[in-house]
């Protein structure tokens, strides 16, 4: 039988129309709401995530009282209460060497629903290492009257260095209305080193917008941070600040003028930092009644390589899709960077603009996420082709984390005083929960069948692996990122870091040979996800711990 050009031509039509659509990236809401504000998160084992709300009027209960803690299970995608004694609201946290969550700082004051809530300024909440899948068991652990932090300490920020301990940097001695008026200028050390805090010059200087400031432990154990529009390098066992230059154009990016930051994924052998920072707002710090909900944010995002000769370079500008205040930069184990949440314009906080929008200091959500890719072109790095729009406002006291399984975890959003829902509220209280899947999860994933429960520094591990067929050939792009997940808090990630390690898969496709790295410094001991990623197909994480295992402070 004879088949003309024209007989075909139907027939390749109906085959086109009905060819299944690529996977795309997506958003999924949850049936399960939070039961608290979300404002902060972190993942704690493969199928834990502990949130942290202020102490509200909240609708999850506990005790005969609301909750301002909880335990999202990733795999069910549903939440139980936690007991917490002190007030979390605006606190900081990091895991430490031995898988310790620890919770630092947070607000004095009581709210309706909570009489009884202890003060948080000093609080430290300890959640110990929970091997219940589902969180059966697992608690929260204070005793504020002999743990506590020397300084109190209302939006600081703190990570995890080369000890497996907590550096715990700056905030503030009070519950401020907008900048830092009564600040902790101080840097300290959980668990407790010394008897007094750290002065800090820079933190003088980058007074009064410095709340929440920027920071990641440097592979050579040192310590960036940026405050408000200026940067430093802090040395940690000289306990000397190095000046760097200040962000471009004016640009300011803590709170309450919020911007965001991230380190950029450290490569073997060399492992040369470098810092991308976005958003914020150029704008000097004036009277907030002479600020606007509608101040445009910044385009602007300021990357630095942190290098003799990339300091004497400085910063390098690009620009996102759009502004935005309040954004927050999570890594993708491929290396990418999403670009989420925030606001086009205005700050973060609450009702201190001439204009406020209900309570919120800040209007325009923005709702589509960008990509950022670190080593495309000057100019070509952001996108957000494919992306889709969250159609929920994530503003002030909003939270986005990478899970185990490889998607993100987004929830929060409250830019009020208390719980407020209802019509007529353009940005309520918010329980929903979404997760952002990438296209990976809609297609057959590379798998990780097994690995150590430890990863000593410098060696090579060998783990079984399960390939699809279509990623098992030669010339594939292979990486393997070994990722802090970080916490989340007010438009930053505290902590979160990605270290790809050198990685070979072997000739039969069944085994992945890594090397881990060389100490400490490079990646701080504790907990990691082991991710594999094969032409940006990537497995679901394995949860190890890197080092010993052992309490902080450790070199091992």
């Amino acid at each position: 039988m004879k088949w003309s050009t024209f007989s075909l031509f139907p027939l390749l039509v109906s085959f086109a129309a009905a060819a299944p659509a690529a996977p795309g990236w997506r958003f999924d809401l949850k049936e399960e709401r939070s039961g608290i504000v979300a404002l902060e998160a972190i993942v704690v084992s493969p199928t834990l995530v502990v949130f942290f709300d202020r102490a509200s009027d909240d609708p999850l209960q506990i005790n005969n009282h609301s909750a301002w803690g909880a335990l999202w299970n990733l795999e069910t995608s549903t939440v139980k209460p936690l007991d917490v004694l002190t007030n979390s609201f605006c606190a900081s946290g990091a895991l430490l060497s031995n898988g310790t969550m620890a919770s630092v700082g947070g607000d004095p004051r009581s709210f309706p629903g909570n009489p009884d809530i202890e003060n948080g300024l000093q609080g430290l909440r300890i959640f110990e290492p929970c091997a219940s899948p589902t969180g059966d068991g697992c608690t929260l652990f204070e005793d504020p009257a002999t743990l506590h932090l020397l300084e109190s300490r209302w939006y600081p920020s703190s990570i995890r260095i080369f000890d497996g301990s907590l550096l715990i940097i700056g905030g503030t001695h009070v519950n401020e209305n907008f900048y830092n008026l009564h600040p902790a200028n101080s840097f300290e050390f959980f668990p407790r080193k010394e008897d007094t805090p750290r002065p800090s010059a820079f933190l003088e200087r980058s007074l009064p917008a410095n709340l929440f400031p920027r920071a990641f432990a440097l592979p050579d154990g040192k310590v960036f941070m940026v405050a408000n529009n200026q940067s430093i390098i802090y040395d940690i066992e000289a306990n000397t600040e190095r000046i760097l230059p200040d962000l471009p154009n004016n640009v300011r990016v803590t709170n309450p003028i919020d911007g965001s930051a991230i380190l950029l994924p450290l490569s073997p052998p060399d492992f040369i930092p470098e810092v991308l920072v976005c958003g914020g707002t150029a704008t000097d710090p004036i009277d907030p009644l002479l600020l606007s909900s509608q101040t445009p944010a910044t385009t602007q995002c300021s990357r630095i390589t942190l290098t003799e000769e990339g300091i004497a370079k400085g910063w390098e500008v690009e620009h996102m899709l759009e502004p935005r205040t309040m954004p927050e930069l999570v890594h993708l184990p491929n290396g990418q960077v999403l670009i989420a949440n925030g606001a086009r314009s205005g700050f973060a906080a609450l009702h201190q603009v001439a204009d406020p929008i209900g309570n919120s200091n800040a209007d325009h959500a923005v709702l589509v996420p960008s990509l950022y890719t670190p080593d495309a072109p000057l100019g070509q790095r952001i996108s957000n082709a494919g992306m889709p729009s969250s159609g929920i406002a994530r503003v002030y006291h909003s939270s986005i984390t990478l899970t185990p399984q490889g998607n993100f975890l987004i929830a929060g959003s409250n830019p009020n005083g208390n719980t407020t829902v209802g019509p007529g509220i353009k940005f309520p209280s918010e329980f929903r929960v979404q997760t952002l899947d990438p296209p990976f999860m809609f297609v057959e994933r590379p798998k990780i069948l097994n690995t150590p429960a430890k990863l000593a520094f410098n060696k090579k591990f060998t783990v079984p692996i399960s390939l699809p067929s279509n990623l098992a050939r030669p010339g594939a792009k292979v990486q393997v990122s070994l990722m802090d997940l970080g916490f989340s808090s007010h438009a930053f990630h505290s902590s979160a870091r990605l270290v790809f390690m050198d990685a070979t898969i072997s000739r039969d496709q069944k085994s992945l040979t890594f090397t881990t790295p060389p100490n400490g410094r490079v990646f701080p001991p504790g907990p990691a996800t082991v991710f594999l990623t094969i032409d940006d197909v990537t497995s679901e994480g394995a949860w190890v711990m890197v080092g010993s295992g052992n309490s902080p402070p450790t070199l091992e």
